[in-house]
């Protein structure tokens, strides 16, 4: 079972139900409103602006009624349940897409909508709610994870030596001294290094 995303106290604190439907069902109608927006640019005849309401208006509708529900049966859901998890998406991603499927007047299409919205909302949700990751523990400093997680996947310098070698700018502790080695063993050249402090010598 995924964690619960508590606040920063570990207590479940209310929320405002109304308050966040009318928040989303704006953002979701104005959603609506946009695509209304490109189907009337797209027809054939001539239209004016109006006619985006007109003619679009149930589109503008069902989505701020999808996102109006979603998200008031999501909070009030949190609110009864106590609880601030995956299953409280599923239960608004469910309403959510039962208002998708109301103009078409089918109860298993209403059903399959809520059941399909319910599952990629509440599975989005188990996952982390994010696209890019999942989401880390608001309680742990970022700085030290980070600090953790180049401990966890640092490498000992032996073992990347054994993989690329010495040389090309790659140079540990010894190096000019086995580079001289070499130099000896396979073409008889004694090298000398020469520092390049003038006062070295002195």
């Amino acid at each position: 079972m995924a964690p619960q995303h508590g606040d920063d106290d570990g207590h479940f604190h209310p929320r405002d139900a109304l308050s966040s439907a009318v928040q989303s069902a704006a953002l979701t109608g104005g959603a609506g409103l946009f695509i209304a927006a490109i189907q009337n640019a797209m027809t054939k005849q001539k239209l004016g602006a109006w006619t985006v309401f007109t003619r679009g208006g149930s589109t503008i509708g069902i989505f701020a009624a999808s996102g109006g529900a979603y998200e008031f049966t999501k909070q009030a859901a949190a609110n009864l349940r106590e609880a601030d998890d995956y299953a409280n998406d599923a239960i608004g991603g469910f309403f959510g897409g039962a208002v998708l499927g109301l103009p078409t007047l089918r109860m298993p299409r209403v059903l399959g909508y809520g059941t399909m919205f319910a599952v990629v909302m509440g599975f989005f949700e188990y996952t982390g709610g994010s696209l890019r990751a999942r989401k880390t523990d608001p309680s742990i400093d970022e700085f030290e994870r980070k600090e953790q997680l180049r401990l966890n996947r640092r490498r000992p310098i032996d073992e990347t030596l054994a993989e690329i070698g010495e040389g090309r700018g790659i140079r540990p502790p010894g190096y000019e001294e086995r580079r001289r080695q070499r130099l000896k063993e396979k073409y008889g050249i004694e090298v000398k290094t020469e520092s390049a402090d003038p006062n070295a010598n002195c």
